[in-house]
């Protein structure tokens, strides 16, 4: 959902919120975690990061990398359990190749990092410090890599810091060589555990749920900022923080359309596209109706080759098969039925911290799918002045095939 991540049809029903909540299922009773309630809390066991900061370690180590640096970020918040925020104020996670990680952060951000990390060697400074010269003393006391030497290594740096963070890290660590992280966090991240799929179903459920509640409260007049902010409320009542995009009638053309079409009327299209988190998973399924008494023969028409597209590629899957031959399968049964050039974005994409994630179904990505890999299928047909149609749904790759997670739409 990238561009629409969570916005409720723009700035009105979301605003500037974090979505970050824990699953609201009793605690686990290993857990280091003192309110499993509140928000941004993880509810995964402590366990299950002291796992994955191994596994981060295995991936530097295959790969010739001596330390890991990251800044809040979901990948931070994966090998940590707690997403502090990014602010001014510098906070870094140091994972060396070999032995403990540490963070540095303000110091007056020590305690609060320390009660939601799992990470319980914290270096703090002090507002008039600055903070990469600690960075610089906390690398060179980690001394990470074999064969790295006293003067420096290679550092793996999140993918998604900010370029004046990685500027003030150079000139901190001029020794040091720095590369892109994504190739280790995204090795990390691609494959999911049972864990991780069981927030996604329970975040899918909760979406599936309030959509459909406030697909039965659409009402004649009502706007599409009205009914995003419906749909953001029944997801909150359902304990998941979410929200989504709302497009009435020709807007629903427009794959990221905001909330700028008419008031809504009988006998038109409205689509929804949105998702919730939980546990800091979250979903993402688009929903196409009439609103009316009967469907336009055109509209049962496009609907019913999007479905059938969705079919096509949901058959192909399986562990082996190309990223871009699922794309191609719902492809070639759009182009089929005459609507080719109305289907103007790739099949789907990854999903799980992120609302989009790798690997994306997409013409060009010839990486194979494997079991764990969980990702949307969500082909379209939008016609501009007309209406648009996507059906999306959240699928997870099995030893055997495609599991849709999410509880199809039925073809009209």
């Amino acid at each position: 959902m990238q561009r629409r991540d969570f916005m409720a049809a723009g700035a009105a029903a979301i605003a500037d919120r974090r979505l970050r909540i824990a699953d609201s299922s009793p605690p686990n009773p290993q857990s280091t975690i003192r309110n499993p309630q509140s928000a941004q809390e993880p509810s995964l066991s402590p366990e299950v990061f002291a796992r994955r900061l191994d596994r981060a370690r295995g991936e530097l180590k295959a790969r010739g990398l001596d330390l890991l640096i990251a800044t809040p970020s979901t990948s931070y918040e994966y090998l940590t359990g707690y997403n502090p925020g990014r602010s001014e104020r510098l906070i870094a996670l140091l994972l060396p190749v070999v032995g403990a990680p540490a963070i540095v952060c303000p110091s007056f951000e020590v305690e609060r990092i320390k009660r939601h990390s799992i990470v319980t060697e914290l270096h703090g400074w002090e507002e008039q410090e600055d903070p990469h010269a600690l960075v610089r003393e906390t690398v060179r006391r980690l001394r990470p890599g074999s064969g790295a030497g006293a003067g420096g290594g290679t550092i793996a740096l999140e993918s998604s810091t900010a370029y004046q963070t990685f500027l003030r890290l150079g000139r901190a660590l001029p020794g040091w060589k720095f590369v892109d992280a994504g190739p280790v966090t995204d090795r990390l991240r691609v494959i999911k555990s049972p864990e991780e799929v069981a927030l996604l179903r329970r975040a899918i459920a909760i979406t599936l749920d309030a959509m459909a509640a406030t697909f039965a409260q659409l009402a004649v007049g009502t706007t599409e900022v009205q009914v995003a902010q419906t749909l953001s409320r029944e997801m909150e009542q359902r304990g998941a923080p979410g929200g989504g995009l709302v497009q009435f009638g020709p807007s629903s053309a427009l794959p990221h359309g905001g909330p700028a079409g008419p008031k809504l009327e009988r006998e038109t299209v409205v689509l929804i596209d949105c998702g919730c988190r939980v546990g800091g998973y979250t979903s993402d399924i688009t929903r196409t109706i009439w609103f009316g008494d009967r469907p336009s023969e055109e509209f049962r028409k496009v609907f019913n080759v999007v479905h059938d597209a969705q079919t096509a590629a949901m058959a192909l899957g399986r562990p082996g098969t190309p990223c871009e031959e699922m794309d191609r399968a719902a492809r070639k049964v759009i182009t089929a039925a005459g609507y080719g050039p109305f289907f103007t974005h790739r099949l789907g994409h990854g999903l799980g911290m992120d609302g989009h994630e790798p690997e994306y179904l997409v013409e060009g990505n010839t990486t194979r799918l494997e079991p764990g890999m969980v990702f949307t299928i969500e082909p379209g047909i939008y016609q501009l002045g007309k209406f648009g149609v996507r059906i999306e749904d959240d699928c997870v790759m099995t030893a055997t095939g495609v599991e849709v997670l999410s509880q199809r739409a039925a073809k009209l």
